[in-house]
């Protein structure tokens, strides 16, 4: 993973949770915050919340005496996370690193990441931590996208933008976001990290977006690809949105647009 994929800085956490969120993570949202919801835990750790969208969709699910602790790497994405949530005195906010958790052991009954641990530098140390600081019993939950061959527009976007840079193509997309997908090795990790009872389930569901243009934005401007178009030549950034734009138009139509995205869900014990 390049350093510039974990960059989500100036106008990057907007964009990413306007469009970006909407677009892929929304959905995955809502069933994850039903999937931990009805664990019906007391203490919930979430890892890796960039800009809130589980946040949202968990924090009215659970119980009046909860505590829930949300925390990110970033603090744009955090400080962000935190004007879209409604004032809420179970939720706590902390900026945190996965890797090295400020929390005493055994202190939460679930630990969730929604599409985080493709960003973790060393997973096996991240889920390590995971089950350190659960409760006997506890769950971690988790999920991470599937190959990029099976999420149309990321897929789209990606060979789109290597046109504009065909010496040197931005391979965030494919690198980070769907660089984690094979399933052996989630299970081998996991393993590695002490837990012993792990079920995956795959889920593939549509992306939909009111035009191709808005798409193109939202990937090409509100994720870390954003880096690494203009570390390569900022001026392109708007020529880089629009052959993306272009080419999902020429694959799924003017107007509005739909794509198959797909991801595994993970719940591990241990």
């Amino acid at each position: 993973m390049a350093e510039s994929d974990k960059v989500f800085a100036g106008s990057v956490p907007k964009f990413y949770d306007t469009l970006m969120v909407p677009l892929i993570f929304e959905g995955y949202a809502a069933d994850v915050a039903a999937l931990v919801a009805a664990f019906s835990p007391g203490a919930v750790l979430e890892t890796a919340a960039g800009s809130g969208a589980v946040t949202r969709a968990l924090a009215p699910r659970l119980g009046a005496d909860a505590r829930y602790v949300v925390t990110d790497l970033n603090p744009a994405m955090l400080d962000y996370a935190v004007t879209r949530q409604p004032a809420d005195s179970r939720i706590e906010w902390q900026q945190a690193d996965a890797l090295a958790l400020p929390f005493e052991d055994a202190s939460f009954d679930v630990v969730l990441c929604q599409f985080g641990a493709m960003f973790f530098p060393d997973r096996v140390a991240g889920y390590s931590e995971a089950r350190r600081v659960l409760k006997p019993g506890g769950r971690f939950v988790f999920s991470v996208w599937d190959r990029i061959e099976d999420n149309a527009f990321a897929d789209d976007v990606t060979r789109a933008v290597a046109t504009v840079f065909p010496d040197d193509p931005p391979r965030f997309l494919a690198r980070t976001p769907h660089g984690y997908h094979d399933v052996a090795l989630i299970r081998g990790d996991l393993s590695r990290a002490g837990f012993t009872h792990i079920e995956i389930r795959t889920h593939e569901k549509q992306s939909r977006a009111p035009s191709a243009r808005e798409v193109a934005i939202a990937y090409c401007q509100g994720t870390p690809l954003r880096n690494e178009i203009e570390a390569r030549d900022a001026s392109l950034l708007s020529l880089a949105t629009d052959r993306a734009a272009e080419a999902i138009a020429a694959r799924h139509g003017t107007g509005s647009v739909a794509g198959k995205i797909q991801a595994h869900v993970i719940v591990a014990t241990g």
